[in-house]
């Protein structure tokens, strides 16, 4: 075991050294570079010892395009997403400073916003969009943030206006992390720090819920599209962590 996980961890470095010096390729030489990330990220999760299970509570195929949301307890989310589906993801604007990861982030085509911002946030509607033409997934988080382990406040408004305006549907993945303590990221502990609770953890059981996409033709304005989707949220938890 401790084997493999020298192993891991060996791959994952030589992984970021390779991305992190093709990334300052021009844009149109990688057009590889965002398979890489995926690969990246599993090799992340492999890294960190985590078992990320996928559970397909969804009836129905996956749509061709979506926008997938997903609850916000832990920074693991980052890699974890995108390493189940092929998504590119809105982070917040601090993400990209990041030492190499930041870096790596941005040339895979993330999205970026300054939450405290509101010309940010506008702005990042606007290139949401436009991946969303271009025929992206794009993933983000309702709840505005890394907000811990359970969800109180009401979800924002802005992925389910978005969805509103291009008919592009929600699709709604719900997190569990079995070891919570672990990895739910509680300020001011920094992502070090956070890393190594969740490589030394004695419960890795990351579980990812993904349910049948939200056609937003259902609703008439993005107020009652994002009560249901929050209401839907608060069962989902009832039900995984209570």
């Amino acid at each position: 075991m401790l084997l493999w996980r020298v192993i891991n961890v060996l791959e994952l470095a030589v992984f970021t050294a390779t991305l992190y010096v093709l990334s300052y390729l021009p844009r149109a030489l990688r057009p590889f570079y965002f398979s890489l990330f995926r690969f990246w990220c599993r090799s992340f999760v492999r890294a960190l010892g985590v078992e990320l299970r996928l559970h397909q509570k969804n009836t129905l195929p996956l749509p061709e395009r979506y926008i997938l949301i997903a609850n916000h307890p832990s920074a693991f989310e980052d890699i974890g997403i995108p390493a189940l589906f092929p998504v590119h993801s809105l982070a917040k604007i601090e993400v990209k400073d990041w030492w190499i990861v930041g870096r790596v982030s941005w040339a895979a085509g993330s999205l970026y916003v300054h939450r405290e911002s509101r010309e940010s946030r506008n702005q990042a509607a606007t290139e949401i969009e436009q991946a969303l033409v271009e025929g992206k997934n794009i993933a983000l988080y309702p709840e505005g943030g890394c907000k811990g382990r359970r969800i109180f406040e009401s979800f924002r408004y802005g992925a389910f206006d978005i969805s509103l305006r291009t008919g592009i549907p929600i699709l709604p993945v719900f997190l569990h992390y079995e070891a919570q303590d672990d990895f739910e990221w509680r300020a001011p502990q920094t992502l070090l720090h956070k890393l190594w609770h969740m490589s030394t953890t004695q419960n890795r059981r990351a579980n990812y819920y993904v349910y049948d996409s939200i056609d937003p033709g259902r609703f008439a304005d993005k107020a009652a599209y994002t009560e249901y989707v929050h209401g839907k949220y608060l069962e989902w938890q009832s039900r995984y962590l209570d």
